[in-house]
């Protein structure tokens, strides 16, 4: 590497040890988080802006980015949530139509520290051998801080296993969105990192929208009395949401038609009593194929996850929680991971990819109309158990 000065260069450690000297991208300083790589060709703009990935240094596979700058319509919440984002060639340009900046702006209002023209093929390599590790960006006056003082911050850092980062991204009050076209019903979406393609797709599927804080208790939910509740995908680990484990659990018990995507498919598969457990490296992407058991398909999927449910994926099972049948709907077709959950005795089920996949792929985009089938199916048993109920009565 040619030798300039310092304010010009940029590191990224990891906690084995190994360092990749680049130059800043975006703001400068110092960031820590857990670094995972995403495989996605496109869509950076909604990598960037997916609340999932809060706490994680991302690291893109795609060898250029930032050619297509930014817009307003592609954005998936309202800022940047990465911890810190790694490129190998940042565009010196923008060329698109639809751009109202470049990323490296974005970037800088944003406060991300990230870190370009490093070999991000070596990084990703090391992360499949290694597994997702603790990591951090130094730039600016932070990057003439000592190599071992680097390390030692980067491995001070709390691990992603046992953290619970829902409070972060989830919205603080509640929120609607109405129903487009014929209404069938409300649906409540816990907001645990939700996205606002998934909140679009629900409303064109004529739910009216209530969105929630993450710390919503069952009285709150039963005294709005939505028709459905939905979870969301967001960052952190399964095993440290047990009041949303226990709140699902209070609802399925009711009765409540229930469908859960990426974060919401690991608290279905706790709910229902099975374990979840830390992946080496997760799924991140946009190119992930997954068999769909119920249909015979293979679907390609944007995923974005690095925890996965505990469960056999042939037969079925028993729930442990006491919520009748359960079955592995779809698995990975890369290493077997579970993709999805489906209940056969109550309402529910969850998918482990993003079915609203902005930026693409929008093969398993017709979930949201089998989530809409099983909530108005719900509610016509519903109607007519009433009417029977009602006839009895009258009788009598």
């Amino acid at each position: 590497m040619t030798d300039v000065s310092t304010s010009s260069r940029a590191v990224l450690v990891l906690e084995d040890g190994s360092r990749f000297v680049g130059r800043p991208y975006g703001a400068t300083g110092r960031t820590l988080g857990e670094a995972v790589f995403a495989t996605g060709m496109t869509g950076y703009q909604e990598t960037l802006t997916d609340p999932s990935y809060a706490g994680q240094i991302v690291v893109m596979t795609a060898p250029h980015i930032g050619n297509t700058g930014v817009n307003d319509e592609d954005t998936e919440s309202s800022q940047i949530w990465v911890a810190g984002y790694v490129v190998r060639d940042a565009s010196r340009v923008v060329s698109n139509y639809r751009a109202t900046g470049s990323l490296d702006d974005q970037l800088v209002r944003d406060g991300i520290v990230g870190i370009k023209g490093v070999d991000t093929r070596a990084i990703t390599r090391r992360l499949r051998d290694t597994g997702s590790m603790r990591s951090g960006i130094f730039s600016g006056a932070d990057f003439d801080l000592a190599d071992d003082e680097q390390l030692r911050l980067v491995r001070e850092q709390d691990g992603m296993a046992g953290l619970n980062l829902s409070s972060r991204v989830s919205t603080t009050e509640r929120y609607d969105l109405p129903a487009v076209g014929e209404r069938i019903g409300s649906v409540a979406v816990l907001d645990l990192g939700v996205k606002t393609s998934t909140l679009k797709y629900l409303a064109q599927r004529g739910f009216d929208v209530i969105v929630l804080p993450q710390s919503v208790t069952a009285d709150e939910l039963r005294a709005i009395a939505p028709d459905a509740l939905f979870y969301s995908n967001g960052p952190g680990d399964p095993a440290a949401s047990d009041s949303q484990v226990e709140l699902l659990q209070s609802a399925l018990r009711e009765g409540m038609p229930f469908f859960g995507i990426c974060f919401g498919n690991q608290l279905l598969g706790r709910a229902l009593g099975f374990g979840t457990y830390k992946l080496p490296f997760g799924h991140r992407g946009i190119n992930q194929p997954v068999w769909d058991k119920t249909t015979g398909t293979v679907e390609i999927t944007s995923q974005n996850h690095g925890f996965a449910v505990d469960a056999p994926i042939d037969g079925v099972l028993e729930s442990p929680a006491g919520f009748g049948r359960v079955e592995v709907s779809h698995f990975s077709l890369n290493d077997n991971v579970v993709e999805g959950l489906r209940a056969l005795d109550i309402p529910a089920f969850s998918v482990q990819y993003h079915p609203e996949a902005a930026a693409g792929p929008h093969d398993s985009n017709h979930l949201f109309d089998r989530f809409r089938e099983l909530v108005v199916t719900r509610a016509g048993a519903r109607g007519s158990d009433q009417q029977q109920i009602s006839t009895e009565q009258e009788s009598n």
